[in-house]
């Protein structure tokens, strides 16, 4: 009896020890960025801004001026989250276009990538197709022309886009042919040419690019599994950039998704929002809530997402985040967004939306050959891979359900703990 509880001591002392092994997440690393009176970036950015509007209340129609102002709204938006500097900067940037004599295809390409923002991306295609037309700076035109294909769906062209621009050495390549790795279920290759992107921006010391290579490498390293990794490069992002949204927002996710802990996953979401006002937050609150069993708290956070979506002119941005939303409190209003959202760009993960909806709505079969015609095989996103796992069970294709049940296990932090819950009644 002695030598059992000797080893039930060892065992705990041992499963302790793991559970801090496991603990990837330090207060002190991260409690500095949290001061919300500090904005260095978007006081840079109104800083510039002041001085550039000046210019441009002087000469309305300097197409410099404007293109400047367009740019310093836009990067408000990041900044911020308000979707009117989005608007404000599309209009100027379509001024900028009628204006000018010259570089209209600049003009253009910006123009699209704001509509890009907008999730608007069909006409997005139509204005990069004209910039194409332009003799000049059709480099530029093929990068962007590929993430507009990969977004509508239309990967025949954006694999022969990629061909075109391919260059070993090259940042903007490499971060496409890690995105293209990643839409063919490679996640290791994904990660690898995104490694290369991130040497090539530390050695240019460019501050941006580097930024955007440590937030999109640390989301690979959280889909593999590879938390530590993420949550380092999460901390390098904040170091050059102190206010980045992004990286917090990953930080709050490793400690509700890897080490349970959602009371400071909701310490770091409020304090995000006091500074970057975007609807995700209330969503990533409500699963928070989920997660705690608190459903009161959930409808109250799902309900201010749908209010703030619908207060602020954000058009078809946060449909696919709706149809998700709806699909169990109004299906049918869910499938009319789905159907909208399959006509805007007609994805494996827009129709396996169509088919969550579809199910919701008592239609199983016509969910069924959504499935089985537009999604099976065509995409490795988990979300998919569960959707689709839902439709064969509702079908009594439960020989299909069990692969999948299995596959999702390997994305559990991907997914999340509520997630999973309902992935393990599969």
């Amino acid at each position: 009896m002695k030598n059992i509880l000797i080893l039930a001591v060892i065992f705990l002392i041992a499963g302790c020890n793991y559970e801090k092994e496991k603990k990837t997440t330090a207060m002190v690393d991260y409690n500095p960025y949290l001061a919300t009176q500090q904005t260095p970036t978007k006081d840079a950015t109104l800083a510039e801004m002041e001085f550039w509007q000046k210019r441009l209340e002087a000469n309305p129609n300097s197409v410099v001026d404007l293109s400047k102002v367009a740019g310093l709204k836009n990067a408000l938006f990041s900044e911020t989250g308000d979707v009117t500097n989005l608007h404000q900067s599309e209009k100027m940037l379509q001024k900028c276009y009628e204006l000018s004599a010259r570089n209209k295809d600049t003009y253009l390409r910006s123009l699209a990538h704001n509509y890009i923002s907008q999730h608007r991306f069909k006409e997005a295609k139509v204005l990069l197709d004209s910039a194409y037309a332009f003799p000049d700076n059709k480099h530029a035109t093929e990068l962007m022309l590929f993430d507009v294909s990969m977004e509508l769906g239309d990967y025949q062209r954006a694999d022969t886009l990629l061909g075109k621009v391919k260059n070993n050495a090259d940042f903007n390549y490499l971060i496409r042919l890690s995105k293209w790795s990643d839409y063919k279920g490679d996640l290791d290759s994904a990660i690898r040419y995104m490694e290369q992107a991130k040497a090539v921006a530390e050695s240019g010391g460019i501050n941006s690019m580097k930024i955007w290579t440590y937030t999109n490498i640390a989301d690979y390293y959280g889909h593999a599994g590879r938390i530590d990794d993420a949550y380092k490069h999460y901390l390098m992002t904040l170091k050059l950039q102190p206010d980045n949204a992004y990286a917090k927002k990953g930080i709050a996710y490793i400690l509700y998704a890897s080490e349970k802990n959602p009371s400071e996953a909701n310490r770091i979401l409020d304090s995000i929002m006091v500074t970057h006002k975007v609807p995700d937050y209330y969503l990533q609150k409500a699963e928070l809530a989920d997660y705690n069993g608190n459903l009161s708290e959930v409808k109250k956070q799902e309900q201010n997402f749908i209010e703030a979506v619908t207060a602020a002119n954000y058009g078809g941005m946060y449909n696919t985040y709706l149809i998700e939303l709806y699909a169990e409190s109004a299906p049918e209003k869910a499938l009319a967004l789905a159907e909208k959202e399959v006509e805007n760009r007609a994805t494996p993960e827009t129709y396996q939306l169509l088919a969550y909806a579809q199910l919701k709505a008592g239609k199983k079969e016509e969910a069924l050959k959504t499935i089985e015609t537009y999604v099976e095989g065509k995409t490795f996103e988990p979300k998919a891979a569960f959707h689709s796992a839902l439709v064969y069970k509702a079908n009594g294709m439960t020989d299909k359900v069990t692969p999948i049940k299995e596959e999702l296990n390997e994305a559990a932090f991907e997914l999340g703990p509520v997630l999973m819950r309902k992935v393990e009644k599969l």
